[in-house]
């Protein structure tokens, strides 16, 4: 496929000004000015080096932790969903996954080949290149502990792998370069029983769907835990379960989630956001920090600069 952009040649999808509400759990936000699916991994790269590197980039996968505004993202997005999709045994204990395969499914596999420690995988709702990130974690665990090794990829399309050990992370933050992305991990993970393994996987979606607002349009956890608290018990103490900005609304199930009600636009959620936060600093003296990802223009300044 040969585009106009930059005479960029590839074998996968670049389409121009393509919305990206479709791409997010949330299922909100305005265009992307270009969005890239590669075929491959070798796609990728040969993608990345035909850009010049004054081109924004931006990654995504699942959109599940993701707010795009109204305005949509300047330059071009790279949604590895189902394109990095490799996924398979390396050695005993290992497991080599690409950035674009789904964490449930990491769960799922995992289990399925005798090794445990990745359960927790299957609550969260995005792929592992967005684990790898964020230090992703469910139910008391979290990603970075299992990680032996990395793939990173910079702009230039030039890849290198970096052992787990020097890579610096914590409740959900990884340190990274702004200019590197995750193209793939090795897991480290241990020997165990398929049927045990598995049990837990179905006991812990379980928890998730009796606990969460699931099937309803949403990005998960708005919010971290404070230390030694709950964002969502801070929110509900406040009496703001339920509430509501155009047609966003906090979730009765969950105070930790925000839940498209039906045409809601990324503007309603994020007003609702800055006032949860707004009315936990003033009720409870606490710091709310956003574990959403918001990116892109707003409607405002998307008009603004195609004035300019």
């Amino acid at each position: 496929m040969s585009t106009g952009l930059y005479n960029v040649t590839v074998r996968g999808e670049l389409l121009d000004n393509e919305p990206l509400a479709k791409q997010t759990s949330w299922r909100v936000g305005g265009p992307a000015d270009r969005l890239f699916r590669p075929a491959d991994r070798a796609d990728l790269e040969q993608f990345l080096r035909q850009l010049p590197v004054s081109e924004p980039l931006t990654w995504i996968g699942l959109g599940s932790n993701l707010l795009v505004r109204d305005g949509g993202i300047r330059g071009t997005v790279i949604n590895t969903t189902g394109r990095l999709n490799r996924l398979q045994l390396k050695g005993c204990e290992q497991v080599y996954v690409e950035a674009g395969v789904p964490c449930a499914h990491v769960a799922r596999f995992c289990a399925d080949n005798g090794l445990v420690g990745a359960e927790f995988l299957a609550g969260i709702p995005g792929t592992m290149g967005g684990a790898l990130k964020m230090n992703a974690g469910a139910f008391g665990d979290e990603t970075w502990p299992l990680v032996e090794e990395a793939t990173l990829i910079d702009r230039h399309g030039e890849s290198r792998v970096v052992p787990g050990g020097q890579f610096k992370f914590g409740y959900r933050t990884v340190v990274l370069a702004d200019d590197q992305w995750f193209l793939a991990c090795l897991l480290r993970l241990k020997t165990g029983d398929v049927e045990s393994s598995q049990a837990r996987i179905r006991g812990l979606l379980a928890k998730r769907g009796s606990s969460q607002p699931i099937g309803q349009p949403s990005c998960g956890s708005v919010f971290r835990n404070p230390p030694g608290n709950f964002a969502a018990r801070l929110i509900e103490q406040c009496g703001l379960k339920g509430y509501t900005i155009g047609k966003a609304s906090v979730s009765e199930k969950h105070a930790n989630f925000i839940i498209n009600n039906g045409g809601a636009c990324a503007n309603d959620i994020e007003q609702l956001i800055n006032y949860l936060k707004q009315e936990v600093k003033r009720k409870e003296a606490i710091d709310l920090i956003t574990e959403v990802c918001i990116l892109g223009e707003t409607s405002e300044e998307q008009s603004a600069g195609a004035q300019q």
